[in-house]
């Protein structure tokens, strides 16, 4: 393991509208992403905006999925981080991408808590 986690910062833009400002199917879609990437879900907390948008969370025991949706936009951004070796957050955004209907999709990793590296004077700064 080079680090604790990896945690995918993803831009989803070209979206469907109606797929990301359903508050009920954006959570559906949350959750059964973070299942399809073999994490194990702990709870959520989703919210619907006036006039539009959803902000929502999955706590899975591997971290977290989180996501933003401004529909007037077309465009979602959305957070997997994921802890471990045993789960596999580009399962999920691939998951996401294809049910949001995603026409246009980037992504950077960042790899978290990454161990060995070195210090200055025993802290990290």
């Amino acid at each position: 393991m080079e680090a604790l986690g990896r945690h995918i910062l993803a831009e989803f833009y070209e979206c469907d509208t109606d797929a990301i400002n359903d508050v009920r199917l954006v959570e559906e879609t949350l959750l059964r992403s973070a299942k399809e990437a073999g994490a194990t879900v702990i709870g959520s907390s989703f919210h619907l905006f006036e006039p539009y948008g959803v902000s929502g969370v999955v706590v899975i025991s591997e971290s977290h999925l989180a996501i933003h949706s401004w529909p007037e936009y077309a465009y979602a951004a959305v957070d997997i981080f994921t802890c471990g070796d045993d789960v596999d957050p580009m399962v999920a955004f691939d998951y996401l991408k294809e049910h949001f209907r995603t026409q246009n999709a980037t992504y950077q990793i960042v790899q978290r808590g990454q161990l060995g590296l070195p210090t200055l004077g025993g802290k990290r700064s």
